[in-house]
């Protein structure tokens, strides 16, 4: 919906309804992915697209019949081979496209004002109902996950805390499905999820959460790897152009040769983002640190044994970094798994950044009480 919001603002603004047809789930070669968008509104004007043109004139005539019925649908449309290639694809595929009434959309207006402001949010859908969710009072600065309460998503404001408006019809339902799209929004990731053993999609509106990753070794790969698993936009930095190259480091979106302290002043630090100091070098890691502890980086994690990291703390104490700044430093990096392989050690430093960004405690289901899934 992001590339029509223009458009929906200036119906909402004239009074004008329309009907929103968003794509939900693709199969094989589908030519928009989930969240695509295309709105029809009363007097039959479109915008947007689902399809780059192979199904645009069955979703017309559907989002006519929505608007005259209000009552939601959703289609399933297969796509030709021979369509499919005249969009540049390789071969056919299947949308699923949900059309709702803009009556049943709820806060649209706030919705789509967050939208075009960049703020975060995001949509839980079914046919005819929709939850919002918001990682914070529209207004407040973009910032990580929701925390939402434990007896069920609270209707309005949440004290700061995130808040979510609007029902799917059950009071569980919103529960479980706020909960999703809070982690999903979290990585910016829009998808179908399951919520009460129904299917529910959830639109995200937020670019994926950075990781960036110091230090170009074979550890970094592994951990590169699982941070893309996860959603994280992945960078890689390192100094040594030899090293960090994209033949080492396939699964990372950027990679950046660069001293790694230069290019982390330089880029954008916000309190999504993860940062993974794996160089265990001083001449790396000191001027590094001493500018990751002054961002807001929701996990700044360096890697090193016990005595390297005890000269790292005695060296930054040194160069003026504080013991508060200190504290927030995870070193040695990741949870005790046990960890030997690269790849071991990759899951045992991705389990840390979970447990911390969702108040996880590390320790096994099977010896807690508490509820599986926390607030």
């Amino acid at each position: 919906m992001r590339d029509i919001v223009d458009g929906l603002l200036a119906w909402r603004a004239s009074g004008t309804a329309f009907a929103l047809a968003t794509v939900v789930n693709t199969w094989r070669s589908a030519p928009r992915q989930p969240g695509a968008a295309m709105a029809v509104n009363a007097s039959g004007e479109v915008i947007g697209s689902v399809s780059g043109g192979c199904v645009e004139g069955a979703v017309y005539a559907a989002a006519q019949e929505v608007l005259h019925t209000g009552k939601a649908q959703t289609q399933v449309y297969g796509v030709s081979d021979g369509d499919a290639l005249e969009v540049g694809l390789t071969c056919g595929g299947t949308i699923e496209v949900m059309i709702q009434p803009s009556a049943a959309l709820t806060a649209i207006d706030d919705v789509l004002a967050a939208v075009a402001a960049g703020r975060p949010v995001a949509t839980v859908t079914v046919p005819g109902a929709q939850l919002v969710v918001w990682p914070s009072r529209p207004g407040d600065a973009p910032g990580g996950p929701a925390p939402l309460p434990a007896g069920g998503p609270a209707q309005g404001s949440a004290g700061g805390r995130g808040r979510v408006e609007g029902t799917l019809g059950d009071a569980e339902l919103d529960r479980q499905a706020a909960q999703q799209a809070a982690g999903l929004l979290a990585h910016g990731r829009s998808a179908i999820v399951q919520a009460c053993e129904r299917e529910v999609f959830v639109q995200s509106y937020a670019a994926p959460a950075r990781m960036i990753v110091f230090g170009a070794i074979d550890f970094a790969a592994a951990v590169a790897r699982i941070g893309k698993f996860l959603g994280y936009q992945v960078t890689v930095c390192d100094a040594r152009g030899v090293f960090a190259t994209p033949a080492r480091f396939p699964d990372a979106d950027e990679i950046v040769v660069e001293w790694p302290h230069r290019y982390l002043e330089s880029t954008e630090v916000d309190e999504r983002t993860v940062l993974c100091v794996l160089t265990h070098d001083p001449k790396f890691d000191i001027p590094l640190l001493e500018v990751a502890l002054h961002t807001p980086a929701r996990y700044i994690g360096a890697m090193g044994s016990r005595r390297t990291c005890e000269d790292r703390l005695r060296r930054l104490r040194e160069a003026g970094v504080s013991e508060a700044a200190l504290s927030r430093l995870r070193a040695p990096i990741g949870l005790d798994l046990g960890a030997r392989t690269p790849e071991e050690t990759a899951v045992a430093i991705a389990a840390e950044i979970v447990a911390l960004s969702w108040g996880g405690s590390g320790a096994p289901l099977t010896d807690l009480t508490a509820p599986i899934h926390g607030t």
